[in-house]
């Protein structure tokens, strides 16, 4: 018998090194965006240009971020309005289906999953015109209440499918034993099933609060001045024309803008890991 060696060989060695160098690479790499937009943002407008943008400021200024402020709040206050709805009405739709194509089995249940899930490869742009045309009908065009009822819409398909793959892990003789006590669907759902449902609930809200607050297309076919979210506000400041470019202002909007989707992730972004994790371990 050999006996074992010790230590590592130099190519382990190196590659030990190696792993932590690139990611710090990559890390840099990906913040270097990030430095200009902050440092660009506190500058005063007569330092915020192009030429000294790695430059840090000479003069530190919160006029940038003042002059954000006053033209992005109407559309953030729109975006929370449209997000925060929208995420929940989604959530607890998706929550409800997933239970029933899950759990609560009947004829045909295989074909309306199957055609939910094809809902999620229609493409914005095929559905624009008609969903226009429908929502001028019913007078929600230009509303934040049709930007809801759209974005709600488009989002039931990813919403069951995140539910009813979470709930298919939930042992089947829970539901059964609520049956054999006489609990109906929706007290088999509120007793048993909901109760174990925040991973599911934890994921299905980051991902229709990020989508809704990070929408255009939406926002700008479906809505109007009153009712645009931050999107559209932001694409507004960054193409106004104005001959003197306020770059200071603009990189400012452009982080007040993503600090929302931003906060959510660094405060939920684990329950977001968990939930898709526990969603995977069975299909």
């Amino acid at each position: 018998m050999t006996a074992p060696t010790s230590g590592a060989t130099p190519g382990a060695r190196a590659l030990r090194f190696a792993r932590p160098l690139v990611l710090l690479l990559f890390v840099v790499l990906f913040l270097m965006p990030v430095y200009v937009l902050v440092v660009t943002s506190f500058k005063p407008l007569q330092e915020a240009d192009p030429s000294t943008a790695w430059n840090l400021p000479g003069h530190w200024s919160t006029s940038g971020w003042s002059s954000a402020w006053e033209t992005l709040r109407p559309g953030l206050e729109n975006s929370v309005k449209i997000a925060v709805s929208g995420s929940l009405i989604s959530a607890v739709l998706g929550s409800l289906n997933g239970f029933v194509l899950s759990k609560w089995r009947f004829p045909g249940a295989d074909v309306v999953f199957t055609l939910f899930l094809f809902g999620m490869f229609i493409p914005y742009q095929a559905v624009m015109i008609p969903l226009a045309g429908l929502l001028t009908d019913m007078e929600l065009v230009g509303t934040i209440r049709g930007l809801v009822l759209a974005h709600v819409v488009y989002g039931i398909p990813i919403c069951t499918l995140i539910f009813r793959n979470y709930y298919v892990t939930i042992p089947d003789e829970l539901i059964e034993a609520a049956r054999v006590d006489g609990a109906g669907m929706l007290r088999t759902y509120w007793s048993i099933v909901l109760p174990v449902s925040a991973p599911a609930f934890a994921v299905t809200l980051i991902w229709q609060f990020t989508s809704m607050w990070n929408d255009f297309l939406f926002a700008v076919f479906l809505g109007a001045p009153d009712s645009w979210p931050v999107t559209v506000m932001l694409n507004n400041t960054a193409g106004s024309g104005a001959v003197a470019v306020q770059y200071n202002q603009q990189m400012a909007s452009a982080l007040l803008a993503s600090l929302p989707t931003l906060l959510v992730y660094l405060l939920l972004g684990r329950f977001f890991m968990r939930g898709l994790m526990a969603g995977a371990l069975k299909g």
